[in-house]
């Protein structure tokens, strides 16, 4: 059955200061990832596609520590389309003169160190769509929030949903049913999953989804 978060309640206790690290999650919607990861993180690894600098990955990590389980962080770090020099989310701090590109990855390593959580979040750099081709163990929860163009968008969900087990948890992050709040792929790969009588969706808080695999 569908259910809503309070945002008034209090987030999980978390190792570090979540508003220390760099992103763009509600505190409401990592509360509800963390919820998530320590009701899966028993029954197999968790995964999240885009790490940016470690915030989903602090409350999932968190989670599955708590929970004895282990988080696989997928992200190439060279941030996505929004993130790139002259748009609306560019971070000049994350920018890398001698690539002459952006590079998250120090920052997730730092996150994930000052939280110590490196024996418990394994980061895995690449193209998520390159390393879904060769995956082949079982995923309790999968988290999608890489990139928002459409061709990224589907090449998560058709890439990760078939390695991720019966019984387990889909979410998806910046889900927007008015298009004027927010760009439509993750919306579109929502659809998709509702659409394909292969889940259920158990809890909405602001823009992230959370279903069951069924």
């Amino acid at each position: 059955m569908r259910s809503s978060l309070e945002t008034t309640q209090s987030g999980p206790r978390l190792p570090i200061d979540i508003d220390t690290v760099k992103g763009f999650m509600d505190p409401a919607e990592g509360r509800a990832l963390y919820d998530a990861a320590l009701a899966c993180a028993p029954r197999g690894p968790c995964l999240e596609i885009g790490a940016y600098c470690g915030k989903s990955a602090l409350y999932l990590g968190a989670a599955c520590q708590a929970a004895g389980g282990v988080l696989f962080s997928v992200d190439h770090h060279r941030g996505s389309e929004e993130n790139q020099p002259g748009w609306d989310y560019h971070d000049a701090e994350l920018w890398d003169e001698a690539a002459g590109a952006m590079d998250t990855l120090p920052f997730l390593r730092t996150t994930l160190r000052l939280a110590r959580l490196e024996e418990v979040v394994f980061p895995v750099v690449g193209r998520s769509a390159l390393i879904a081709r060769v995956w082949a163990t079982p995923l309790s929860l999968v988290f999608i929030d890489g990139g928002h163009t459409l061709e990224a968008a589907l090449a998560d969900y058709r890439g990760w949903t078939p390695h991720l087990m019966a019984g387990g948890t889909l979410a998806i992050h910046d889900v927007f049913p008015d298009p004027a709040d927010g760009g439509r792929p993750p919306f579109e790969i929502y659809q998709r999953a509702m659409a394909s009588d292969l889940y259920e969706e158990v809890l909405a808080v602001k823009s992230l989804r959370i279903l069951h695999k069924l």
